[in-house]
């Protein structure tokens, strides 16, 4: 199969914000919590590529098929990959799917099959593209593709949207149904690889860091902390701070795959620091890694370049590039002005 269009279309980024932006150019989407995902077709197969350009075709072959079955024999969709477990969308669920051994994934695409919720259409099925309309008119020719083509298959599905505000907001109190909400300019292209369109508002605050060390537990030789990194516009890895939440059941295995990621220097621009009055002996010496891996932590402030207190963790993503981990993330107000309403 040929898919010369494939590195064409990186896919259009989110800036951080902490409140809806308000007026009549903007749309208004749920934000999912899955795998973001530009699906292509030209022809008889379907490849499947995430945010940081990595093949997810392996891992979700199911999705793969459902897509193949559609009669458009071209296009270019960017969406969320999702699983659904009781009712509520599952992470845990997708993360098991990157798993290196293929009887492993066909079980779980049985399973749990996975869901592909559509919000942009890039190439319609004549193969031409639409990257330069403005996403009020993408958006139309998405219902008009979705309307002949997702019908009879509850796999692939049309992420709402709407132009008021109320009902973004109540999207926003959702619950643990939502990731909170995306922000999109109606009269904007789709821009690949740019921010300044796209605003998300998420309820939690988060950051996706690169763990550039870690330190072992007092007196045994587990890990007991992960050192956490963010680039710099210098497009060096800063020492942001750290998290200690691992439960204690995964700190063995933990330990042993970050033994053989060691590696020096770890950071490349602000290194954890050495000792002071307030540090011991045990709490300045850490072990650096290669840049290898990238885990998504809660954290309640950000300042003076690094989280002010110790952050929860709350997941690895290895489908996110290292690169990817920057400040920007970081860079917005501490809390959100929908939290007050």
């Amino acid at each position: 199969m040929s898919l010369p269009l494939k590195t064409t279309y990186a896919p259009m980024e989110a800036q951080p914000a902490t409140e809806l932006p308000t007026g009549a150019d903007w749309q208004y989407e749920p934000k999912w919590d899955g795998f973001r995902c530009l699906a292509f077709r030209d022809g008889s197969g379907v490849e499947l590529m995430s945010k940081a350009a990595k093949p997810l075709t392996r891992y979700f072959p199911e999705l793969a098929a459902n897509l193949s079955s559609l009669k458009a024999n071209v296009f270019v969709l960017d969406g969320e990959i999702v699983i659904a477990e009781d009712g509520k969308l599952s992470f845990d669920a997708l993360l098991m799917r990157i798993h290196p051994a293929a009887s492993r994934i066909q079980k779980l695409s049985q399973a749990t099959p996975s869901t592909f919720i559509v919000f942009d259409l890039l190439v319609d099925e004549d193969g031409e593209s639409l990257v330069k309309l403005p996403l009020e008119r993408r958006r139309k020719k998405l219902e008009q593709f979705a309307k002949k083509y997702f019908h009879n298959n509850e796999s692939i599905r049309l992420s709402p949207v709407t132009t008021d505000l109320a009902v973004a907001r109540k999207w926003f109190h959702m619950g643990v149904a939502l990731d909170g909400v995306v922000a999109k300019r109606l009269d904007l292209p789709y821009q690949s690889g740019d921010r300044t369109g796209m605003r998300k508002i998420k309820k939690e605050r988060t950051a996706d860091c690169v763990v550039g060390g870690f330190r072992y537990l007092e007196g045994k030789p587990l890990v007991g902390s992960l050192l956490l990194g963010l680039y710099n516009a210098e497009g060096k890895l800063d020492h942001v701070g750290f998290t200690s939440s691992i439960q204690q059941k995964d700190r063995p295995s933990l330990t042993k795959k970050l033994k053989a990621l060691i590696k020096a220097p770890g950071f490349t621009g602000k290194a954890p620091g050495g000792p002071s009055r307030w540090s011991t002996k045990r709490s300045t010496e850490w072990e650096p890694l290669d840049p290898r891996l990238v885990v998504e932590v809660g954290f309640d402030h950000f300042t003076g370049g690094r989280f002010r207190h110790g952050t929860k963790f709350i997941r690895w993503r290895p489908e996110k590039a290292p690169q990817q981990c920057t400040l920007e993330q970081v860079k917005r107000e501490n809390q959100s002005a929908l939290n007050l309403l």
